[in-house]
């Protein structure tokens, strides 16, 4: 079988495989990434492998340079890519870019067992200035609203002495009843106005 009739079966069964997978990014037909660890995860690395013309007879790219991996060090990526080219060694001849990222998340604990993040001095600065500034923005909301002459007045006038709104000062009348009739004597119901008949019993 020719390679290239290789690379397009290992191709339709990666997308097969990796459908739906957030992980996995096919960058171009023969270049692909893999995402081991989630996210979140200090110790996530992005693993990118690309297929020479003459793959599988020869070993795959593999790349840890993408700006993902910029905490890691370049003792524990190589360190990671050592260990990946054995794995190729012992899979020279087939398809193994799913065996490689397989075998990669299931050895992340070990391969990054040695990392220990990079703190960059920009993103220290950037979280100082960001505190200075939450604080200031706090300072500026302790402060009293200022009113205007006019509105302390309004206010004052509607305060009692301890300086409170009275009871009920901003109630809404929610319902307001109108009634067409009046009572003209209470012991005597029979005689309503205007002339709506009611029935006393």
């Amino acid at each position: 079988m020719a390679a290239n009739e290789e690379q397009t079966m290992e191709l339709e069964a990666l997308r097969s495989i990796y459908e739906g997978d957030e992980c996995f990014k096919e960058l171009s037909p023969v270049s692909f990434q893999y995402r081991v660890g989630n996210l979140g995860d200090p110790k996530a690395f992005l693993l990118e492998i690309s297929w020479p013309e003459m793959y599988p007879e020869l070993p795959p790219n593999i790349s840890l340079n993408a700006f993902f991996n910029n905490s890691i060090s370049s003792s524990v990526k190589q360190n990671i890519l050592a260990k990946l080219h054995e794995q190729v060694e012992a899979n020279l001849g087939t398809a193994m870019v799913y065996t490689l990222f397989e075998w990669a998340k299931e050895n992340q604990e070990q391969l990054m067992e040695n990392h220990h993040p990079k703190v960059n001095a920009v993103t220290i600065s950037v979280t100082e200035n960001t505190v200075t500034s939450n604080t200031s923005v706090a300072k500026k909301k302790e402060k009293k609203e200022q009113l205007s002459k006019s509105q302390k007045k309004k206010l004052a006038d509607k305060t009692d002495n301890r300086g409170e709104l009275p009871r009920g000062w901003n109630w809404v009348d929610v319902i307001k009843v109108n009634f067409d009739f009046f009572f003209v004597k209470l012991n005597d119901l029979r005689h309503i106005i205007p002339g709506n008949s009611l029935t006393v019993f």
